[in-house]
């Protein structure tokens, strides 16, 4: 058996930064990061925009408490404030540590960190390496990893959390090169296994975000919390879903309709295409709707907007948001010097999760936490975010909390034993799990179901939702389900066998979409990123509160736990 002090499951930011800071704390603890990709292939190194801090670099006016007040209004008034203060006071205190690691932000003539305008910010506070920022970032992360002596398991997928008796124990995990299955035991678990995009048809994920960590939490029986908040970014590069970067826009970029119009002056005015991200998503479905999007011949009704770079310039264009320039003329053939950018809102960020305190401990319910087990990031929910997350606040997210719940893991693990685990028993119920995908005959090929899946969430829990729409939605998920139980693998071999990883995952996809779906149809009010027709108004009296939603065979339970308000009192959110 494998034995670790501390196993973190999730090379990304929150998961690195948090292995960084347990061997700054003690160089004597024994600390592993598992991936299913080489750490350096997760899907933070895809955040292009920057990560927001009140620096007061280019704006002496700025503070935290604006910044804690943009991302409580951002929130729609559902994140909990006391993290939110947590996260807005340490923000400057983080980008400076980084800065020192080596990460290369981009500058301002006098040579301190710039910082750019981001959507629902009051202020320019957003830091970034041009428009590559957690590349920058988590590269420098892995290295000092690297340095430190971290041991890292690449290419391995973590099939179950043992828990018992309350206790988080250890892991299950499936060597991707052979298929040989482990046991490792640990004093501490963390998960910061990111988010869930692929549970939709089209996002801005990369294909590994299937929602792993999520899917095994919710087996082990623990809830997650407001699974119903999922964001669609504003600028997804049509028809194939990769982000199109808010910093294009914080850079100057308009959206315009096939008219040629900015009408953004139509839904928020103040802020036009600076608006936060679910307001911005639904303004571009709307004029979709209303026939105002445009085809790719030019004409008019078509499924898309555009993003208009061309009055910018060649020069600010490709020093300031160059992979934005590259990507468009890679991808759609698009030259943004000279050519407005199709888009359209696209699958892109998880405000819910695992629920953790301000420490990363994951709850067992309302009141009560899990020993040994902790998470962080985009996995996790500590709600900074809310109904609706603000642009640049994952990035600071992952760090101040990967930080901090790195420190609470070195202090938790100095006074516990590695604790009993049977291993042979874990290790025969994974093996016949394995057994049983392979031998299976099956009628349906596993990207089919897949798909079929995928196509359903798109459809039953986009940007609009009914109870209607969601209903129908269930009852086809349920069907899929079924289909799910008899898909059949064509590789019979051991040796890397991505298709045992893809049938894993597609049980990952089909919880969280359950879960999400289940989350939404109880909630009856319009909120942040969820938006009822049926519901239109935002419903304080009734659902100024946390999902919590715990998963079975039998069917999904749905409990709520109170939001944390500390610092501002819940208002309208008008921009």
């Amino acid at each position: 058996m494998i034995e670790h002090d501390v196993v973190i499951v999730g090379g990304g930011l929150a998961g690195s930064r948090a292995a960084l800071e347990i061997v700054r704390t003690n160089p004597r603890l024994s600390v592993a990061v598992v991936a299913k990709t080489h750490p350096i292939r997760s899907h933070s190194v895809a955040a292009q925009g920057g990560i927001a801090a009140t620096l007061k670099n280019v704006d002496d006016a700025d503070h935290w408490e604006a910044h804690a007040f943009d991302t409580v209004k951002g929130s729609d008034y559902l994140a909990d404030q006391d993290a939110v203060e947590i996260l807005t006071r340490e923000a400057p205190d983080v980008v400076i540590d980084l800065e020192h690691m080596g990460v290369l932000f981009s500058r301002l003539p006098d040579g301190r960190i710039a910082q750019r305008a981001f959507g629902g910010h009051s202020h320019r506070r957003t830091c970034y390496a041009a428009d590559k920022t957690g590349h920058a970032i988590l590269h420098e992360l892995i290295s000092n990893l690297m340095r430190h002596g971290v041991t890292i398991y690449d290419e391995w997928y973590v099939m179950r959390l043992i828990l018992e008796e309350g206790q988080a124990k250890g892991l299950v995990m499936f060597r991707i090169l052979d298929s040989q299955v482990e046991v490792v035991r640990a004093k501490a678990i963390m998960f910061a296994t990111g988010g869930y995009g692929r549970v939709f048809n089209t996002t801005s994920n990369d294909y590994a975000s299937t929602g792993d960590g999520l899917a095994m939490t919710a087996v082990a029986g623990l809830p997650l919390e407001d699974m119903e908040f999922v964001q669609f970014h504003p600028t997804g590069l049509y028809p194939v879903g990769v982000l199109i970067s808010e910093a294009v826009r914080g850079e100057g970029a308009y959206l315009i309709n096939s008219e040629g119009d900015r009408f953004m002056a139509n839904y928020a005015p103040s802020r036009m295409e600076l608006a936060p991200r679910d307001i911005t998503s639904r303004a571009i479905t709307r004029e979709i709707r209303a026939g105002r999007g445009a085809h790719t011949d030019g004409s008019a009704g078509g499924p898309f907007v555009y993003l208009d770079l061309r009055h910018m310039g060649q020069e600010k264009i490709m020093s300031r948001v160059p992979f934005c320039w590259e990507e468009a003329h890679r991808l759609v053939g698009i030259d943004a010097v000279h050519e407005p950018i199709p888009i359209r809102p696209t699958v892109h960020y998880s405000m819910g999760g695992i629920p953790t305190d301000t420490d990363g401990r994951v709850r067992s319910g309302a009141d009560g936490f899990v020993e040994g087990f902790f998470a962080a990031g985009e996995a996790a929910c500590v709600s900074v975010h809310g109904a609706n997350r603000l642009g640049s606040n994952s990035l600071l997210e992952c760090v101040v909390y990967g930080r901090r719940t790195g420190a609470a893991i070195a202090r938790y693990v100095e006074s516990r034993k590695l604790p009993e685990v049977n291993e042979q028993h874990y290790i025969a119920q994974a093996q016949q799990q394995i057994q049983t995908l392979l031998d299976q005959p099956g009628d349906y090929r596993i990207d089919r179901v897949r798909q079929a899946f995928q196509d359903c969430m798109t459809e039953h829990c986009g940007v609009f939702r009914t109870e209607a729409v969601m209903r129908a939605g269930l009852e086809k998920l349920q069907q899929l389900q079924q289909q799910a139980q008899r898909i059949y693998l064509d590789d019979k071999q051991s040796l890397w066998n991505t298709e045992i990883i893809e049938a894993l995952e597609l049980q990952s996809v089909m919880i969280v979409g359950e879960l999400i779906l289940t989350g939404a149809l109880q909630r009856q009010e319009s909120r942040g990123a969820h938006y009822r027709e049926d519901y239109p108004d935002r419903n304080d009296e009734q659902f100024l509160k946390h999902t919590l939603s715990y998963y079975s065979s039998a069917g999904i339970d749905i409990r709520y736990r109170p939001v944390s308000i500390t610092l501002f009192q819940p208002q309208e959110r008008r921009y």
